[in-house]
């Protein structure tokens, strides 16, 4: 069963589901609400226009709830126990919601019959759709478990340790679903045993090129001692790439630190790191508060950014707005927009950072700075889609590569939009040169490890207050 196949299955089960569950609870609240007979229930649908209203939207309604929950996401990566727990949660969700918009306006003796409209439709909606979902996932795993469904994969690594590990994925029962392509070695001197098992496609400076040319799907990387170092060029490849999923073999250390995480207790454990920071509703949640919060912005600020404007242009001359070229998500160019804050022509020598004493800077540049007015037009940016509100801040070219020199992971970075501020912004502040942008990047490495929409609310929170108090650097 190919992937398109088998989402349109899911799909499929979710319509019916959802078209079987409308129709069940129009017929008992026909029943139970309005006392008619099984009889007459026919000709009141036939009559009634809600009711092929809702046989249209109602299926759109869920398939839209459990592709923005990110249900349809890594179909062939499901366990039955994710099924029942996602299922159940949705369900609920959705019935709340569906309920609060669409049946609090029926006539009704008692509110008692509100809830027993709702729990009927719980358990009907629940049921069609969960049965469905379970019995296809537990088809499709018993297909990955026999070996017919699997992953290209790669192990990468060579030695004695790569060669247990090697044994160990192929001797697990049930199959864990990889198909074993071949292997990289660190590099050409490396210890190589595991020639009579597996194809060498190459050392880790070809991997990208093996990676595309033969459709790699997941890395087991086997590295330890002293080639652990070589596991953050591997973790910021997995986020360029963005659907490979990296499985990392724990050393003890990770163990008692409790960076190994599994849901299976038949497999063995790995340190799994997959391209994907927030689940898919978040993400939607964080996009959506980012447009709204950025078109309330523009507009509250306008007599503000009046005042600036009028402000910037009496400083110096030159024009009033200063855009410059970013890098921002995968590594696409942006122009940033800011309220000019220096004399023009600032950087006819070159990229310069500045600093708290920067000459080039006017003084009512100064005044900006100190209250970041200069950086609000960025809500533009926001708005279109360039930044968000929370986000590493975005670099320039020049800088990323003088970063990426000496930390190669700084490139994670542009695995997700860059922001207006940051947990860097907060703890540290501005960087005036390299060794300060190296040394804030902790903190946003921080945070795209723990992205969340709590987190953004607390970060924004905590930016407000510093500029409210003229803290920070």
């Amino acid at each position: 069963m190919n992937k398109r196949r088998l989402l349109f299955s899911y799909v499929f089960f979710d319509v019916l589901a959802a078209i079987i569950s409308w129709v069940c609870l129009y017929v008992y609240r026909k029943l139970v609400g309005e006392s008619l007979s099984f009889s007459s229930i026919g000709a009141a649908m036939m009559a009634d226009r809600t009711f092929f209203w809702g046989i249209l939207l109602c299926p759109i309604y869920w398939v839209f709830l459990h592709a923005f929950i990110g249900y349809y996401n890594k179909i062939y990566r499901k366990s039955r126990m994710d099924e029942l727990t996602t299922t159940l949660g949705i369900t609920i969700f959705g019935i709340l919601i569906f309920f609060f918009f669409f049946i609090l306006d029926d006539i009704v003796t008692s509110p008692k019959d509100y809830v027993r409209y709702m729990l009927f439709y719980f358990a009907v909606q629940f049921l069609t759709t969960y049965i469905p979902r379970v019995c296809t996932t537990t088809r499709v795993n018993r297909r990955i478990h026999s070996g017919q469904i699997g992953f290209n994969t790669l192990i990468i690594g060579s030695d004695a340790y790569a060669h247990q590990v090697y044994k160990t994925v192929m001797q697990q029962k049930p199959a864990p679903g990889n198909f074993l392509i071949g292997y990289v070695k660190v590099d050409e001197q490396s210890e190589d045993l595991l020639h009579d098992h597996l194809v060498c496609l190459g050392t880790l400076e070809q991997l990208p090129d093996i990676i595309e040319k033969d459709h790699i799907e997941e890395l087991i990387v086997t590295l330890h001692n002293g080639q652990r170092k070589h596991i953050e060029m591997l973790i910021a490849l997995t986020r360029d790439l963005g659907n490979l999923t990296l499985h990392i073999t724990p050393q003890q250390q990770d163990v008692l630190l409790g960076a190994v995480k599994t849901s299976s207790v038949m497999y063995e454990p790995l340190i799994s790191i997959t391209p994907e920071y927030l689940p898919t509703w978040q993400r939607f949640i964080k996009r959506g508060f980012d447009i709204l919060f950025s078109l309330i912005a523009l507009i509250l600020l306008l007599p503000l950014y009046i005042f600036l404007a009028i402000g910037v242009k009496r400083s110096s001359p030159g024009p009033i707005f200063y855009k410059q070229e970013r890098i921002g998500y995968k590594g696409k160019p942006f122009n940033i927009i800011k309220f000019r804050s220096m004399k023009k022509n600032a950087e006819e020598a070159g990229p310069m950072l500045s600093s708290k004493d920067d000459v080039r800077i006017t003084p009512f540049g100064k005044f900006m700075r100190q209250y970041r007015l200069d950086e609000t037009p960025q809500f533009f940016n926001v708005l279109i889609g360039d930044m968000s509100l929370v986000g590493p801040r975005p670099e320039r070219q020049y800088y990323i590569d003088k970063i990426s020199e000496r930390v190669p992971y700084y490139k994670l970075l542009l695995g997700i939009r860059p922001g207006i501020t940051s947990w860097g912004q907060v703890k540290f502040g501005y960087a005036e040169n390299v060794d300060e942008m190296i040394e804030r990047l902790r903190w946003d490495l921080l945070y795209i490890e723990n992205m969340s929409i709590q987190m953004d609310i607390k970060i924004l929170i905590y930016t407000v207050l510093i500029v409210l108090k003229k803290e920070g650097k």
